[in-house]
Parts: C-alpha cells; sequence; structure tokens
C-alpha cells in the first residue's frame, strides 16, 4: 500500500512538471525562419515565343 502511494505521489510530481515545462512554451510561432523574398515572388505565366523576364 505504502509502494503505491509513493508511486502515485513520484507520478503526480513528473506530471506537474511536465505541465510546467509545456505552460512556459511560447505559442508564438517565433522560432520559423522568415519567407526568402525569392521564394514568396509570384510565379510568372509561360507565354509561347516570349523570352522569361527576370
Amino acid at each position: 500500500m505504502i509502494r503505491l502511494l509513493i508511486a502515485g505521489a513520484a507520478i503526480y510530481v513528473a506530471y506537474r512538471i511536465v505541465r510546467e515545462i509545456i505552460d512556459e512554451v511560447p505559442d508564438d510561432p517565433l522560432l520559423l525562419p522568415p519567407p526568402d523574398d525569392d521564394k514568396s515572388l509570384p510565379r510568372q505565366s509561360a507565354a509561347m515565343g516570349v523570352e522569361p523576364q527576370r
């Protein structure tokens, strides 16, 4: 019976520690890299007989 109480207390403490760590993580995606300007430009549609504009 004492072992169950000790195991339950250890599991509860581990649960509370994990919850605190999760709560400290910000919700904003600050770690995402900014979009690259070259990749964000829209693609030009191809037209027959027209050189691509760069």
